[in-house]
Parts: structure tokens; sequence; C-alpha cells
């Protein structure tokens, strides 16, 4: 988490996950591996209480799910860190701290929350932070009058996961008029040109550049098989990078210490990274089924709906005219509630017999960005050390100690 001035930085490191130019898209036949990379990591996952001070509430949950959980809580109240977190020399937060009324009153809602789903929905998550804040740090108990701008805001919201696995399970239950959830994965796979088509692919280089708000900025995107992606943006006070190596991840910004992806990070890159994921998709899935019909824009969609073991599912939305991928929406699992992450694609275009999306649009809760690639190469060399992890810093001696060199 950071201050205020610099969230539009961290949106961009935190979503530049998801930034490559196949990504979701391109997909293919690999011999490989069946199902994308895990963390590399071999103990135990480290527990919250164990990583950070003075836990109170989140205790017993994984210590990658901690961050997580607090950018679920600042998307549903509509507020940034210096909330709840004291603000000390220099603007930087001191987590541990509890002299700020909100962030004692965030541990009893928390509380409260937990209690209610226990003894009312049998321990299933129905309630969350965002059930009654939605995006307010004041709930509102009053109904709102209906307009005519209230109807087309409701329409335009962003979809979502309100229920959890018990959503998950109604949602791949449905019935829905159409071709069957085996149909529509085989229809997009050709519709990209082919599974012979796609596994030929083995890197990708894509130049563009990426619009936040009224800024853009140039970018650059590197992908290789298997399993391999890096991005950098091209910021006035230096580059931007999200890389992933296929099996751990990184954030990088100029003038800031390194970051690694945990949790829910390293699932969206894996899946980015993969640039045969069309064809991937039945073996990520432990069951598809077709989720109704949608408006995305102006086009008419078929939805799929993919579970995937110990993992928030995935939802598709095919073109019923053309087949192509043109909204995928995922969750990120935390402690509270899941966050939703829609990315959109557009602009698709032919390369070396393979149809991809020159322009999507990723959308969170706390903002969105859109990508526009300009030139893009396939099956060009890509040296595997653009995707080496750079060391870690080495600290500087203490001051005021003789450190001579051997």
């Amino acid at each position: 988490m950071q201050m205020k001035m610099n969230r539009k930085h961290i949106l961009f490191l935190g979503t530049a996950a998801c930034v490559v130019a196949c990504g979701l898209l391109g997909s293919g036949l690999m011999a490989q591996s069946s199902a994308p990379p895990q963390s590399a990591a071999s103990a135990g996952p480290k527990m919250a209480e164990e990583q950070f001070k003075n836990i109170k509430v989140l205790k017993g949950i994984p210590a990658d799910q901690v961050i997580p959980a607090m950018q679920f809580i600042t998307v549903s109240l509509g507020v940034e860190c210096e909330f709840c977190h004291v603000q000390g020399t220099g603007g930087k937060l001191e987590f541990d701290k509890d002299d700020k009324k909100p962030k004692q009153t965030a541990r009893k809602m928390m509380e409260m929350m937990f209690a209610i789903n226990k003894n009312n929905f049998d321990g299933h998550r129905e309630v969350t932070c965002n059930s009654c804040h939605r995006g307010s740090t004041d709930p509102v108990g009053t109904p709102a009058v209906m307009t005519a701008e209230s109807r087309v805001e409701a329409k335009a919201a962003p979809a979502e996961d309100k229920k959890g696995e018990a959503g998950d399970a109604r949602d791949a239950a449905k019935e829905a008029t159409g071709p069957s959830a085996d149909q529509l994965l085989d229809k997009y796979v050709q519709a990209l040109g082919g599974a012979a088509a796609i596994g030929r692919i083995t890197s990708r280089v894509a130049k563009g550049t990426i619009e936040f708000g009224d800024k853009s900025f140039p970018i650059d995107l590197y992908s290789k098989d298997p399993y391999k992606r890096i991005s950098f943006t091209h910021m006035p006070e230096g580059d931007n990078v999200t890389a992933f190596d296929g099996h751990e991840g990184w954030l990088g910004m100029s003038g800031h210490p390194m970051r690694e992806m945990h949790g829910p990070d390293i699932d969206a890159a894996s899946i980015d990274a993969d640039l045969h994921l069309a064809t991937h998709l039945r073996r990520m899935f432990s069951k598809v089924s077709t989720g109704g019909t949608e408006k995305v824009g102006d086009r008419d969609t078929y939805v799929v709906v993919g579970q995937r073991e110990e993992k928030p599912s995935l939802r598709l939305y095919f073109d019923q005219q053309s087949g192509l991928l043109v909204r995928l929406v995922r969750f990120a699992e935390t402690p509270l509630g899941r966050l939703p992450t829609q990315i959109d694609y557009a602009d698709y275009r032919e390369a070396d017999g393979v149809k991809v999306p020159f322009r999507w649009t990723l959308a969170r809760p706390n903002g969105r960005f859109t990508i526009q690639v300009t030139d893009l190469k396939q099956n060009v060399a890509v040296d595997d050390a653009k995707f080496a992890k750079p060391p870690a810093p080495v600290p500087a001696p203490p001051q005021g100690l003789n450190v001579q060199a051997k």
C-alpha cells in the first residue's frame, strides 16, 4: 500500500501483470505442461502474524493475503491507506500503530462480518465490506429514488462475483440456449486461427502505448514460451517493470524497492504469460459450463464459466458472431471478499496466421488503463536473460564502521 500521491504508479505496477500483447488471447498447444506454473515456494506459507506486526483479526491467514485484504477495504470504502493508518515522518505510513479510530473500527467491522457469515450463512462468505459500503465510508441506510441515470449506472456496472464458490456453482448450473461450453471453446480456437497455427507461436514482442486517464506512455512487452513475460512502461521518472519468469514474478518502479508477486498476482501473471492459453483452457478448468448471454458494448456474447480447483473461476465472454474472446473476468481471493479484474479485448488483427487483439482495457475497482499495440512481431529471438530476476540490492554497511575490501 502506498500514499495517495503514488496511487497512479502503484496501479500501473499492480495491474501491469496483465499487460501482454497475447496474454489471455493468443493460445495454442504446448507439449511441456498442462497447467500454468505455480509459485516456487517449497515451504508452507508464512502466516500473517509471522510477517506483519500487530495483527489482531487476520491471524491465521497466509501473509500474502494481507495486502489484498487491505486493498479490498480501500476499494469498498473509497479511501486510501492513510484513512486508517498513521502517517509518520516524511509521509511514511506506520502500519503497526493503533492511534487512529478508523483502524480500530475496521477491526470491529471485520469481526462483525465474519460473525454474520458464520451465524447466518453456515460460514459461507455472503456478506462483505462492499455489501454495505459500496464505495462510501458511511453506509447509506435509506434507499435512493430511481432515476434514469441510476438505471444506466446499474446496467453499466462491471461484472462481479458476489457469492463466491456458491455463486460459481449456480452460474455454472444455469441453462442457456445456444452452443455448449465445449463448442464455444472450440470456436474460439478456430477463430484465432486454429490450434496448429497457435502452437507455432513461440515468442511475441509488442510496442505501443498505455493510456491511464488523460495520460499516455510508451510501453514495450515481451513474451516467450513457456510462461515468460515482461513489460516496460516508460515513465518520465524511469521505467515501471512487471515480470514473470515462469515461476516467480516481480514489480519494479524507478526509485522504489522491487516488490515480489504473491498469491493472486502469481496466478494472474501465469495466465497472462501463456502464449497458448486458448488451447489450455480445458485443462485449466475442473468444470466448464455456459452462463447465459450478455451484452458487451454493442456485441452479443455467450458467457462461459470455467471453475478451477482451489482458485476462483474465470468468466469468458465470446462474441456470438466471430467466436472471439471480447471480455474476461477473473477474481483475486482475499479473506474479506473477491476483487474483480475485467479485461476487454478489441481491434483483433491477423499476425503470422493467428488473430491477436491490438487493444485491450483492464479495469479494477480502483482504476483502469488501455493498451494500444502499434507494432507486433512474433517468433523473433528473445534472450532468456531478459526475464531474469534482478539480484536483491546489497544493504549499505552501517555508518561509522571501517569496512575494508579483502
